[in-house]
């Protein structure tokens, strides 16, 4: 079968055996879903720092009224490069030593950055760095957490509950907003500094409660350890170490290691990675496709243009002369991406990923044409200045009309490609390739996320490009390539445990994905599935493997 994979015949009901979900489970994955805290506040808090007057005393001097926007480029951005380069390293450092140990380290990395940002008083060089080194540690953050949310996550809510951290993504950003709302009349260096000190404070929660979560079951099967991941297995699920429904999720999980052990054997670091990009392009269950489909997925959430309302809308919003309070509005935007994010706790379940991708790039297409459109005609485009000199909209009402668009867009986005790009990435890969690529697809997000953050303020400034609402044609026109690209390249993989997935791929194309069933397990294949018990220590399990 090309691209490997165990042929499935029989008719056995591979789903008959499977604990319950319960309540522990539900509060675990989403306490690790907290993560999502540091990138949305992280996030957003810039934006009402770079309206600050103080913060833009401090960096252009005390008669400046705006950033330049090389130094605004810079100082959002940066955070996102080093992002990129955190969640590389996270990869290689969650197969050395584990998800959680990874994620720890990423909340003191990310709160020596946020020592440095408060520090900040005058010039580039504390809040660049502090930012640079904050980045890192939610790169760390940011890639390990999903990993390890697939990893432990019953497969009937995986879905719903790795929407959590895209929703954990918007509750920070509605904080950072509500704290920059709070902040933006002080006259002292609270105006920046209070935005930047309370990010301390979710380092300190999420390194805390991650003390008493356990390790990925997956990652302590795949290093040998089968007791430590029966016992893992029996907090999460909430049942007895030696029950039927633990041994049968354990059963699975190592005979897929096995089997992919096998397919992808270990050619040591650098092998490693380059096994992320075996297969080839023809080759339907190949890696190097599931790699190109995990970074392209988070190119293609990134652009959506969702980025350049939570990073530039308040200046953006000023430039208009028809919105009165531009931070008011910059925080209403906020509150509608919190409030939309939780229908995909049940449309991830019940609608599926790939139909909610899809039907949520046709959406976001359609706001953003609409808003360039308006604004061509009788919109943000037409502006005249009054006798004091301030920008006055020609036709308030299509700004009005505009925004409510803007919103709607928001809306789509939150409740569709916000969280589903999420958990399609941590679906998809291996066991063997699954934390690097991972990391790939995580860097590839905050890749794309830097070149945003450092091309928009050239596209949109008075001073440069000079777009105003012409750049919701380009957002527009990238969300219809999103809807191309998801209605011929993402497959289905709602019900799906992380090991049928890879199955899934192997048999069908992403349009005849959704029908694709399982009828045999991977441990009825390897020969580890019937009466008898899983071994119970390292070296039975290392004899286990030689006679398998």
């Amino acid at each position: 079968m090309p691209g490997g994979g165990v042929a499935l015949h029989a008719t056995t009901d591979v789903n008959r055996i499977e604990a319950p979900v319960t309540l522990k489970a539900y509060l675990m994955c989403a306490f690790a879903a907290f993560g999502g805290i540091f990138f949305g506040f992280d996030s957003g808090y810039i934006n009402g720092v770079t309206g600050s007057t103080v913060f833009i005393h401090s960096i252009e001097g005390d008669s400046a009224t705006a950033l330049t926007s090389s130094h605004k480029s810079l100082i959002v951005s940066i955070l996102s490069a080093g992002t990129f380069f955190g969640a590389l390293i996270a990869g290689d450092l969650a197969e050395w030593f584990g998800r959680r140990p990874t994620i720890i380290a990423g909340c003191f990395i990310y709160m020596i950055g946020v020592i440095l940002q408060a520090a900040h008083s005058s010039g580039l060089g504390l809040i660049v760095s502090g930012r640079l080194i904050a980045g890192f540690g939610v790169g760390f953050v940011s890639a390990i957490i999903i990993l390890y949310m697939s990893e432990i996550s019953p497969r009937k809510v995986r879905g719903a509950l790795v929407s959590g951290y895209q929703f954990c993504i918007t509750i920070g950003l509605l904080l950072a907003s509500c704290v920059d709302y709070a902040t933006e009349n002080r006259n002292d260096t609270g105006s920046y500094r209070i935005p930047i000190c309370i990010q301390f404070v979710w380092g300190i929660i999420l390194a805390t409660g991650l003390f008493l979560l356990p390790e990925s079951p997956r990652y302590l099967v795949k290093n040998g350890k089968l007791d430590r991941a029966r016992n893992v297995l029996s907090r999460l699920r909430g049942q007895p170490p030696n029950s039927e429904f633990i041994e049968t999720e354990l059963a699975e999980i190592l005979a897929n290691h096995e089997f992919e052990k096998n397919l992808i054997p270990d050619k040591g670091y650098w092998g490693s990675w380059y096994q992320c990009f075996t297969g080839g392009l023809r080759t339907s269950n190949s890696n190097l496709r599931k790699t190109i489909l995990g970074t392209s997925l988070q190119m293609m959430q990134q652009w959506t243009g969702v980025n350049f309302i939570f990073y530039y809308s308040t200046p953006f919003l000023q430039s208009t002369g028809a919105i009165s309070n531009s931070f008011l509005m910059s925080l209403i935007f906020t509150i509608i991406n919190v409030v939309s994010t939780p229908i995909s706790f049940w449309t991830m379940e019940h609608v599926g990923r790939r139909p909610v991708l899809i039907w949520g790039a046709a959406g976001m297409f359609f706001c953003q044409i609409i808003v360039g459109a308006v604004g061509d005609t009788v919109g943000f485009n037409k502006t005249h200045t009054d006798s004091a000199s301030n920008t006055i909209a020609n036709n308030i009402s299509a700004v009005n009309a505009q925004v409510a668009f803007i919103a709607i867009y928001i809306f789509f986005f939150a409740s569709t490609w916000g969280p589903a790009a999420w958990v399609c990435i941590g679906e998809i890969f291996p066991i063997q390739i699954r934390s690097r690529g991972v990391a790939l697809s995580t860097a590839s997000n905050w890749l794309w996320n830097t070149i945003i953050a450092v091309i928009t303020p050239y596209m949109v400034d008075a001073d440069e490009g000079n777009l105003r609402s012409n750049v919701f044609w380009v957002w527009g026109g990238l969300c219809g390539c999103c809807w191309l690209y998801a209605y011929l390249l993402v497959p289905e993989t709602k019900g799906l445990s992380l090991e049928q997935v890879d199955q899934m791929m192997a048999e069908t194309t992403p349009r005849t994905s959704a029908k694709w069933r399982p009828t045999k397990t991977f441990a009825s294949e390897m020969g580890m599935a019937g009466d008898h018990k899983l071994v119970h220590d390292e070296h039975e399990h290392e004899e286990h493997k030689e006679m398998a």
